[in-house]
């Protein structure tokens, strides 16, 4: 059995994709991933699959995508047929849709977010326009799909009568990954030491400008800010205009193993992403779940899918809404209430044994196997 996965993200950061090959190389398939060469990208290895890198001579833009679609055409055509195309994104579906039918083999497509309902396209009418019609005439006729949250699931199944299993971006147990040491974060014992995380540092949004404000209001807080980007570009300038450079540590993107280290000798994470667009009003970042699989509490934007979480599992707090004053507030709560702290990072790792990997692939592995059965894969 074959299966050719495609994306068009960072391969080496992209634990969703990842985790989609290791668990169809565990089903018995001889796993193909396809990406987008990154010059930034970080080592990777997965003894899963066959890595094949597509060299893009544009970084973004409309050229980029022209670019890596026709490439991705071409590579899935030479390449020998699968048993079942995985496409990842709307930016890569065109391409696997037509080897699918052109082969009449299986096609999975797997929607990582509301693409169409993104902030980069809400303002650029024609852009979007393009998108969505592409989406109008492919979705309709997929019988196989996956997303990452039930309002997501919901759009989808409204727009165009799709039915979405819902594969929630949950980590793998982290429970055997050791902390770092908090003094190599030089945080004092008293500080409360926060964690927050972007990493491509590319989207607007994600709150980083609101919690650096916050911190010009706070003492005996160290924040950590993990990523690379020029979002994060822009944080560095804004620390060093505002003066709290000994306040903030900043430490580039990393694979995911040594992320979680760094997160685990934190007291809390931020996952406050702003309510800018229909996609990110639902999303469910994998930030949220990175941090609460570490056993970290979070204090997260009051947007409805990731305020369910914490409402669920009792396992960090919500804002009242999203600006300065309200994230320094919570900070200030956890640094101050080291009783409420303790309860939430119990309530954080509870969570943590129910919010991994390991339980929600179930989900995953019964719609591949469903393919299998229904296209009569041996």
């Amino acid at each position: 059995m074959r299966a050719i996965i495609a994306v068009i993200s960072d391969l080496s950061t992209d634990m969703r994709v990842q985790k989609h090959s290791a668990l169809l190389s565990a089903m018995g398939f001889s796993v193909t991933l396809i990406g987008r060469h990154n010059p930034n990208t970080l080592p990777l290895s997965l003894p899963s699959a066959t890595v094949s890198v597509l060299r893009v001579p544009f970084r973004k833009g409309p050229m980029m995508y022209l670019w890596f679609n026709i490439a991705l055409l071409f590579r899935l055509l030479r390449l020998r047929k699968a048993d079942i195309y995985i496409a990842n994104d709307l930016d890569t579906l065109i391409p696997c849709y037509m080897v699918s039918r052109l082969n009449r083999k299986a096609l999975v497509y797997d929607a990582h977010e509301y693409f169409t309902g993104q902030y980069s396209l809400t303002e650029r009418r024609f852009k979007r326009s393009l998108w969505k019609r592409a989406e109008r005439s492919l979705l309709p006729g997929i019988r196989y799909m996956m997303t990452v949250s039930d309002s997501i699931a919901k759009i989808y199944r409204q727009e165009y009568g799709c039915e979405p299993v819902v594969v929630r971006n949950l980590p793998m147990p982290a429970f055997n990954i050791p902390p770092y040491q908090r003094s190599h974060l030089t945080a004092a014992a008293d500080d409360l030491l926060v964690v927050f995380q972007d990493g491509s540092g590319d989207n607007p949004g994600r709150g980083v400008s609101e919690l650096l404000e916050a911190m010009t209001l706070l003492e005996n807080v160290k924040l950590v800010v993990i990523g690379t980007g020029k979002r994060i570009d822009e944080a560095r300038q804004q620390v060093e205009k505002q003066r709290i450079d000994h306040k903030i540590i900043f430490l580039p993107r990393m694979k995911w193993e040594e992320m979680i280290g760094y997160i685990k000798c934190c007291d809390a994470g931020l996952s406050i992403d702003a309510d800018t667009c229909i996609n990110q009003r639902f999303s469910l970042p994998n930030k949220l779940f990175d941090t609460i699989g570490a056993g970290v509490p979070v204090i997260v934007s009051p947007l409805p899918e990731v305020s369910a979480i914490i409402a669920k599992y009792r396992c960090g707090l919500v804002l009242d809404e999203m600006t300065p004053g309200a994230i320094a507030c919570a900070l200030s709560l956890l640094r101050d209430d080291r009783q409420l702290l303790s309860e939430l990072k119990v309530n954080a790792h509870s969570a943590a044994e129910e919010l991994n990997w390991e339980k929600e692939q179930t989900a995953e592995q019964d719609l591949f196997g469903r393919v299998i059965k229904e296209n009569n894969i041996k």
